[in-house]
């Protein structure tokens, strides 16, 4: 697994919006953009994804920008990861929720390896919400 800058990009957003969260009010993407140095046009595209998939929300107008859906505790890197970049897996053929035929199944015993990788991995990114990483 190698994360994209898009989902490096969309971690950053949602910590600057779970760092928001307590307040009640609303960030814009100008804000985000330069508390996190990400680029605006990147950021737009990244919170409509976000958006999308339930984790953000916005409002539009002079007192508009974007807050989140749900309380940082209830929201896990893995979810974000995989809005943005799909499997967690190495391969698609240890995927849980992206699964696909690869060449490696034919030895079953690479194909555990690459289980126990994918394991780690997902166990790890769930383990971990945006709550503790504004702590």
């Amino acid at each position: 697994m190698k994360l994209t800058v898009k989902s490096e990009y969309a971690c950053l957003a949602m910590i600057a919006l779970a760092e928001q969260f307590n307040t009640g009010e609303v960030i814009t993407i100008a804000r985000i953009s330069e508390q996190k140095s990400i680029p605006k046009k990147f950021l737009e595209q990244i919170l409509l994804a976000l958006k999308r998939g339930g984790y953000v929300r916005s409002r539009k107008g002079p007192e508009g920008g974007y807050s989140l859906a749900k309380k940082p505790e209830e929201i896990n890197v893995a979810e974000i990861v995989r809005l943005m970049d799909g499997a967690l897996a190495p391969v698609e053929s240890v995927s849980k929720y992206f699964f696909e035929h690869t060449p490696i199944e034919k030895s079953p015993k690479l194909l555990n390896v690459f289980k126990s990788i994918r394991d780690y991995i997902s166990e790890t990114l769930e383990g971990v919400t945006f709550r503790e990483l504004i702590e």
